[in-house]
């Protein structure tokens, strides 16, 4: 809505494509679960909607994770939010829990930014999280070969 999370996003594909990975950005509300299984792993952003709701665009692709079997599956999940409200960046958590419950591994701690990425400490918790994920995929790929 704001644009915030995929500010984020844009610099989470910045950081994987310098460490050798092909990024694909797509809007959440475009994305079947089912065609996970085309990539090495996933990353999941939403902003929070009001006091921790998930984004209506967000919903039925919860919907659609809660029904997948995603076991084994790299997945990360980040997020923009504003901490006035009580539940910060709750549709973070509500991705995460879908995902593991679904059998997803998840990858890297969650990445929750407020509002958008601007201070150095912002981008430095991008890139952390962007090269734990990138660690976790080629170890993975490392195990498989």
């Amino acid at each position: 809505m704001s644009g915030n999370t995929e500010e984020i996003a844009d610099v989470l594909k910045a950081h994987l494509e310098n460490c050798g990975f092909h990024v694909t950005l797509d809007e959440i509300d475009e994305i079947d679960p089912h065609e996970f299984k085309n990539y090495s792993g996933v990353l999941l952003g939403s902003y929070t909607w009001n006091d921790g709701d998930l984004p209506y665009e967000v919903e039925e692709f919860y919907e659609d994770v809660t029904e997948t079997d995603l076991t084994g599956f790299p997945i990360a999940v980040f997020g923009s939010g504003d901490s006035i409200y009580p539940h910060f960046c709750e549709a973070v958590n509500q991705l995460e829990s879908a995902c593991q419950e679904s059998g997803a591994v998840i990858a890297s701690t969650s990445l929750k930014i407020e509002h958008y990425p601007e201070s150095d400490e912002d981008l430095s918790r991008c890139e952390t999280f962007a090269a734990e994920f990138a660690l976790f995929l080629k170890d993975s790929i490392k195990s498989l070969s």
